[in-house]
C-alpha cells in the first residue's frame, strides 16, 4: 500500500479510542454533567470487539489457538458477533451457542459473519444441558483442535477493559470523572474499567446496573447466590443467573436494578433525543442513572460517563418494533408518547 494513502489494513484496527458524547435533553433535569461512552463506534458495533481482539490474539501469544482451529463461545449476540468478526479476518472458524432471549437481529448478524449457530433456550438453569453454557461446552469436548473463549469466566475479558476502556475514560475526562454507570453481565466491562478508575482516584463511584430477575446485585450485598432472585426477564446481555468470575465484586460500590419496561422506552427517547441509535443495555444503564439522580446520588459537581454498550439496529425487532412493545405489554395508556406514527400516501 502507497504511504500516501491513508487506509486502515483491517476493521480490527478500529477498534477502541469511542468517543465520549456529553448528554443533553435526556438529563436535563440532573443535577451535574453526564457523559455517554458510545461503544457503538467500535466497527461491531459494541464493546465486546475489545474483549474479542483481545482474547483471541491472547489465545494467539500463548500458542493455544492455531491456525485452522475452531473458536467456540456462549453469547447473547454481541461477543459472539465481535468473535465472528475477529474469526474472519483471522482466518478461525467459529461457533456460537446463543440465548434464545437474543433478539432475530442478533442471531442473523452472526449467520452473515459465517458463524455456526446453536439457538438454545433462555429460562432453564445454567447447568441444564440445553443451556447455552452447557452446550459451548459439550461442542468444545467434542470438537478437535477448539477453544472456548467462556466470557464469563475469563479474567482476560476484565483485563481488555482495564488496558483499554478504563485508560480511554480517564484520559477523555481529564481525570475529572466522579461516578462510572455501567450495566453488568459478564461483568467484564465494568469490572476492568472500575479497576483502572480506582487506581488513578478511589473516590470514583462505580455504580453497577442489574435487572429485575437477576441474581447480581443481591450477591454484592450479602455474598449469597439466592436461586429465589431468578424468574424471566427481557433485557439481553444484563444480569445472570450465576456468578461470573469475570465480575470483580469488590471494584463495584452498588447496584442499581431496572425494569424491562423502562428500560426500553428509555432506550427509544435516547434515540428520539440525543440522536444516538441505542441498545436495550444503553437505555438499562440511563434508567439506571436517572434513578439514581432522583436517589440524590449527584450534585452539581458530578462527572458522570454512563456507558452506553451497542447499537439499536441490533433490536429492531424488539424495543424498536411496536408490535413487540404491544406485545410485552410495554404500551398502556401512560407510555404511548414513544411510538412511531407511519402515514402511507396512497
Amino acid at each position: 500500500m502507497s504511504d500516501n494513502i491513508k487506509a486502515y489494513n483491517n476493521v480490527l484496527e478500529l477498534i477502541g479510542e469511542t468517543p465520549l458524547i456529553k448528554l443533553s435533553k435526556t438529563v436535563e433535569n440532573f443535577p451535574g454533567n453526564y457523559y455517554a461512552k458510545v461503544e457503538a463506534f467500535n466497527p461491531g458495533h459494541s464493546s465486546k470487539d475489545r474483549i474479542a481482539l483481545h482474547i483471541i490474539e491472547e489465545a494467539e501469544r500463548k500458542g493455544i489457538l492455531k491456525p485452522g482451529d475452531t473458536i467456540i463461545e456462549t453469547t447473547s449476540g454481541n461477543t459472539g458477533f465481535s468473535i465472528a468478526m475477529v474469526s474472519r479476518i483471522k482466518g478461525y472458524d467459529c461457533i456460537l451457542a446463543v440465548s434464545s432471549k437474543s433478539s432475530a437481529d442478533k442471531i442473523d448478524m452472526l449467520k452473515s459473519m459465517g458463524a455456526k449457530v446453536y439457538v438454545c433456550p433462555a429460562n432453564v438453569s445454567a447447568d441444564d444441558p440445553r443451556s447455552y453454557y452447557q452446550v459451548a461446552k459439550r461442542l468444545h469436548d467434542e470438537i478437535k483442535n477448539s477453544i472456548y473463549i467462556n466470557q464469563y469466566f475469563n479474567e482476560l475479558n476484565m483485563e481488555a477493559h482495564y488496558l483499554s476502556t478504563g485508560p480511554e475514560i480517564w484520559n477523555q475526562t481529564a481525570g475529572e470523572i466522579t461516578h462510572l454507570v455501567a450495566c453488568s453481565g459478564t461483568g467484564g466491562t465494568i469490572s476492568g474499567t472500575a479497576r483502572f478508575l480506582k487506581e488513578q482516584n478511589p473516590d470514583i463511584q462505580i455504580l453497577g446496573v442489574d435487572a429485575y430477575g437477576s441474581v447480581l446485585k443481591k450477591y454484592h450485598e450479602t455474598q449469597e447466590f439466592d436461586k429465589d432472585e431468578i424468574y424471566p426477564y427481557r433485557i439481553e446481555g444484563l444480569g445472570k443467573n450465576l456468578i461470573p468470575t469475570a465480575t470483580d465484586f469488590d471494584a463495584i460500590d452498588s447496584f442499581t436494578k431496572v425494569k424491562d419496561e423502562e428500560a426500553a422506552h428509555t432506550a427509544r427517547f435516547i434515540s428520539q433525543t440525543e440522536g444516538l441509535f441505542v441498545g436495550y443495555t444503553s437505555g438499562a444503564a440511563l434508567q439506571a442513572t436517572k434513578q439514581l439522580a432522583a436517589e440524590g446520588v449527584f450534585d452539581e459537581n458530578s462527572n458522570v460517563v454512563i456507558i452506553f454498550p451497542d447499537h439499536g439496529s441490533r433490536y429492531m425487532s424488539k424495543i424498536y418494533n411496536d408490535e413487540w412493545m404491544q406485545d410485552q405489554g410495554f404500551f398502556d395508556s401512560k407510555s404511548t408518547a414513544d411510538q412511531q406514527h407511519i402515514e402511507y400516501i396512497k
